[in-house]
């Protein structure tokens, strides 16, 4: 009979997040210095591979992404807005982003005990080094930095939704705020165990929930509150160059390998079914996109497939540690053909000016992994059982506190230095107005 586990690592195997090595719980309070033959040479290969595949994603690939579907003279300042969100998120989540997400706290909020990566070490001579629990055979300063990369493209997939008319003072407000007050907090209710999403089950595996649902929620109520574009729905908004939207597909399509399979924290078989769980739901979500749309326009489209494989892989990312291959295939689908009705039907019925579509693919797509989790994970693969009402009170809970505190943020930063550009700015092109510069 195995010996019975601490709490601790209960809650770690009910997150799905459990490590290879089991912490007491007084070392799961607080940096763990250990030994460095503890540390896993492949696990911390990996794992540093998959911090660089997640930072692709945002840069270059969300940049290009939605650089290639907004007009031409707004491209430079959509870039800019990626480049600009890497380096704040970045000094912001060193200084205390990482402290209130993923030390133990309270359920609602972690403390401040980790700001400026207090506790963080490696002492060459003496041949140790700290660790973070949920993670304890990587050097601590690869897991903070992993994490910081889905801090970073969190907000930035925010951006697609207002695309086009928000100041960029207000932007670097805004997302400042958000970073700390909402994506800090979510990341500790889902993935630090003390979390009380984490504390009743509820299963996100690299951030159905804290990533897509969260960013989805902020981006609509942005779209809301900035209002619509000059001229939305009178003139076509023809996208400046649709082959940078594919390259960032394509390098959204490669990084996620590194977002879903790093999440397992090792080199590992559950990593290796990560991969190719993720692989086969972008393809499937492309498929169901394109057939969708086919059926619906009469004919297929380059955006409408590149849009279908992030759909795919926003809805397996919470599941990919804990579904097979048939589970997989299946969630593509269905998140393929949803989303394609989210940016269509349900953006007209909504009648927001959700210009790049952030809430239609990443919030419903959030939406249906969240959901079909609780009805897809296996047991043998994820060492939990779902709970569909668990995983929809997660979701929903998540999707509810990101709406409300994206409009107070919003609100307040309209209020200090307004949120939309002026008409004629708007008019101009953010390019020339926020940024003096163009594209030829």
């Amino acid at each position: 009979m195995l010996p019975r586990l601490p709490a601790f690592a209960a809650v770690l195997l009910r997150t799905g997040l459990a490590p290879v090595l089991v912490l007491s719980p007084a070392q799961a309070s607080g940096p763990v210095v250990v030994p460095a033959s503890q540390i896993s040479a492949g696990d911390t290969a990996w794992l540093m591979m998959a911090t660089a595949l997640v930072l692709l994603m945002t840069l270059p690939g969300l940049a290009l992404f939605y650089a290639g579907m907004v007009r031409k003279k707004n491209v430079l300042a959509t870039l800019s807005q990626a480049v600009a969100i890497c380096a704040l998120v970045s000094v912001l989540w060193v200084v205390v982003g990482y402290s209130l997400a993923f030390t133990p706290g309270s359920p609602w909020l972690g403390s401040l005990d980790r700001w400026m990566l207090e506790g963080l070490s490696y002492f060459k001579e003496a041949g140790q080094l700290s660790v973070h629990p949920l993670m304890p055979t990587v050097p601590e300063s690869v897991f903070a930095l992993f994490q910081l990369t889905f801090a970073i493209i969190t907000p930035a997939l925010i951006c697609g939704a207002f695309a086009e008319r928000m100041r960029f003072s207000a932007l670097l407000c805004f997302m400042t705020l958000w970073s700390l007050l909402v994506y800090a907090p979510v990341a500790h209710w889902v993935w630090e165990p003390g979390g009380w999403l984490a504390g009743m089950g509820a299963l996100d595996f690299a951030g159905g929930t804290v990533v897509h649902i969260n960013a989805g929620a902020a981006g609509l109520m942005a779209a809301y509150m900035l209002g619509r574009r000059q001229g939305w729905g009178q003139e076509a908004f023809i996208p400046h160059n649709l082959g940078l939207t594919m390259v960032g597909a394509a390098l959204l399509w490669v990084g996620w390998f590194g977002f879903n399979a790093g999440s397992a924290g090792a080199a590992d078989g559950r990593a290796g079914m990560a991969l190719l769980v993720t692989h086969l739901a972008a393809a499937n979500g492309a498929l169901g996109w394109m057939l969708a749309e086919w059926l619906v326009r009469g004919r297929p489209s380059m955006l409408g497939l590149c849009s279908g494989a992030v759909a795919g892989l926003v809805a397996i990312t919470p599941a990919s540690g804990f579904v097979a291959v048939n589970g997989a295939l299946l969630i593509g689908l269905a998140a393929g053909v949803a989303c394609y009705w989210g940016a269509t039907g349900l953006k007209r019925l909504l009648g927001a000016d959700d210009s790049l579509d952030v809430w239609g693919v990443h919030g419903i797509g959030g939406l249906v992994g969240a959901l079909l989790t609780g009805v897809f994970a296996r047991k043998e693969i994820g060492g939990v059982t779902a709970d569909l009402a668990t995983q929809a009170i997660a979701a929903g809970a998540v999707f509810a506190y990101s709406l409300l505190a994206s409009a107070i943020i919003l609100k307040l930063v309209d209020l200090i230095v307004g949120l939309r550009v002026p008409e004629d700015e708007e008019l101009l092109g953010l390019d020339l107005s926020q940024h003096g510069e163009r594209l030829d």
